[in-house]
């Protein structure tokens, strides 16, 4: 989850790091640092908090290394202060190393080392590494590379790493394993990233390292190796990204913007995954997809909501009894095994671990496993796991509170849902194309929303600044939406909010209600609506304020009398529904933060890859 960045070359190192690491940020904000080597000695500074911190340290401080690496946390082991930042040194300060990851074994580790008489200064795992590749480095003849290889033999877990040392002041060292990097490739000069919006500005062409993999950059060029020490005959590729993608573009946050990109998204999706009349899913084998008798979706956080909107229409278009699971549960309490079962595994970074992990034992339990990925990453580690993904086709998402790659998950639900509906002829072929001519009105019709509602919700978000609890309420296919809709509103305003099924308010949650909770209700035409706007009377029964997501034109006037607030959203058919329900939700989360004057973009204790468990 953390950031990583390291440069060799011929440029000043500081500023491409914190460059880098700005781009990187939304992996990590608790603190940061780098690292140089500069006239023999290897010149560190670490500060808590926000990379404006480190700005500040580093003011009037000259600095001409041309090799150095960076470091944004977010905190596994170890309080966010200071003495845990990155990069972490050996005892007489010649070895510095940043990572992203978990070190299991690190207490013994630890203990072995400081009985050597190794000081710590920390209270993170990363620690041992310096220590261990210092201790390596005291036999004779041993070189950096080596002493690297020899030290990541004894670390288990999850890692990335960037290792420079004083000794070896034209090398820099990288190291994958289970957690992502990537190498750019310059002229006279060389990069390495956890994520590739930090090597966008200075290069397009990339090499992602696989697991097990390390390389050694010099100002010559890259070489690199397995763990057993064997040199790897590797290409890069040339990435298409424009640097401009990353840049808020007039928005006040990133967040903003990619509320405002869905509709793009959506287009995309379409075009790519319809054909004018079917599902057009050419890129999926028919050996993964017939004769499935089983789904199950295994995911996390918004990605989870996503999959919940996926078992409904994969049962609904496709009649295949479907089950969703959180990947941190899944491990633990895997379900019986089923012949013809498809695993879906969803994640918009394609690096989280607790889904790799699920997918992962899949592999391993099932005779003949079928597993897809759903990912706005074609380059992350699940397509490694995986037999083939479904892209996003999203663009980057640098806002930590997903929104356009949620939106773009349940497009691909749609079309996987309607592609398995005309393989297994499910349903008529006209009821297909109308649901597909339905999807293709969904763009415009979130423009329309993002241009008569904004002003509205912001008008409304003014109102609760002050509010603490917020409860969401949806029923059938809008009820992973007002769980979405819940998710954002804590993810970003810090304000404490629940989504449940409406029925199931009067058996518990009614409890909270009084004045000062206001109450999201999702109702939409269709077979639930009636059910929804009972339960919103009973809400309204208790002194909540409500306020109602609803369709235009197509309110009766019993739905205005009940609430208080409406913020309405073009009348579709209700399968269709929360590609446009989702939405306001999406702009009041997102106006509330912005008026209690949050960080939007970097909410607290989150980050937006979740490469631990």
């Amino acid at each position: 989850m953390c950031g990583i960045v390291g440069y060799i070359g011929t440029q000043p190192a500081r500023e491409i790091l914190l460059s880098g690491l700005e781009r990187l940020e939304y992996r990590g904000y608790d603190s940061a640092g780098i690292a140089t080597i500069l006239d023999g000695e290897v010149r560190c500074v670490r500060a808590q908090g926000k990379l404006d911190n480190l700005y500040e340290k580093l003011q009037g401080v000259v600095n001409t290394a041309q090799i150095g690496i960076g470091h944004t946390r977010w905190a596994t082991h170890g309080k966010p202060e200071e003495y845990n930042a990155h990069p972490h040194m050996d005892t007489a300060n010649r070895v510095a190393v940043v990572q992203n990851g978990i070190i299991e074994n690190y207490l013994e580790l630890r203990e072995e080392l400081k009985k050597k008489g190794y000081e710590f200064r920390s209270d993170t795992d990363t620690e041992v590494i310096p220590h261990l590749i210092a201790d390596f480095l005291t036999i004779p003849g041993m070189e950096l590379l080596v002493a690297v290889q020899k030290t990541i033999e004894r670390l288990s877990g999850a890692f990335a790493l960037a290792i420079i040392c004083a000794d070896y002041a034209d090398e820099l060292i990288v190291v994958r394993q289970q957690a992502p990097l990537t190498l750019g490739f310059g002229q006279g000069e060389f990069f390495c990233a956890s994520d590739i919006p930090a090597l966008v500005p200075h290069t397009r062409a990339v090499l992602t390292l696989e697991n097990g993999e390390m390389a050694k950059l010099t100002p010559l060029g890259v070489e690199i190796y397995n763990f057993q020490g064997d040199r790897l005959k590797k290409v890069p590729r040339t990435l298409d990204w424009n640097p401009v993608v990353v840049e808020k573009q007039g928005f006040r946050h990133f967040m903003l913007k990619e509320i405002y990109e869905q509709p793009s998204v959506v287009r995309t999706n379409l075009a790519t995954y319809l054909n004018q009349d079917n599902p057009d899913f050419r890129n999926l084998s028919e050996q993964l997809l017939d004769n499935v008798e089983q789904i199950q979706i295994i995911a996390c956080g918004t990605s989870w909501h996503a999959g919940l909107v996926g078992k409904y229409l994969l049962e609904t278009l496709a009649g295949i009894p479907t089950r969703v699971e959180y990947a941190s549960e899944f491990r633990y309490a895997p379900p019986p095994l089923v012949p013809n079962t498809l695993t879906i595994g969803v994640t918009q970074s394609g690096e989280t671990a607790d889904t790799l992990a699920a997918l992962e034992m899949e592999k391993h339990r099932r005779s003949n496993p079928r597993l897809l990925g759903i990912t706005n990453r074609g380059d992350s580690t699940i397509t490694h796991v995986v037999d083939q993904i479904i892209h996003n086709h999203s663009g980057i998402e640098i806002g930590v509170a997903a929104t356009k790659t949620f939106t773009a998950q349940l497009m691909n639900f749609y079309c996987l849902a309607l592609d398995l509906a005309y393989r297994r002829s499910y349903l008529p072929h006209g009821q297909i194309e109308a649901i597909i001519n339905g999807l293709r009105q969904l763009p415009s019709l979130i423009e329309q929303i993002l241009e008569s509602t904004e002003e509205c919700i912001e008008e409304l978000a003014h109102q609760f600044v002050e509010t603490q609890n917020f409860i969401f309420i949806g029923r059938g296919i809008n009820f992973p939406i007002a769980l979405e809709g819940a998710l954002k509103l804590k993810e970003i305003s810090y304000i404490h909010a629940e989504g449940y099924p409406a029925g199931e308010m009067k058996h518990g949650p009614i409890a909270l209600l009084d004045a000062k909770v206001p109450v999201v209700a999702i109702a939409m035409p269709g077979s639930v609506y009636e059910k929804v706007i009972s339960n919103a009377q009973e809400a309204k029964a208790r002194d909540a304020r409500l306020i109602g997501i609803t369709a235009i034109n197509e309110t009766p006037r019993e739905a205005e009398q009940i609430f208080d607030d409406l913020l309405p959203v073009p009348a579709v058919d209700e399968l269709l529904s929360p590609i446009l329900t989702v939405i306001p939700l999406q702009l009041m989360a997102y106006h509330i933060a912005a008026r209690r004057g949050l960080d939007v973009d970097q909410p607290r204790n989150l980050a937006k890859s979740v490469t631990v468990e």
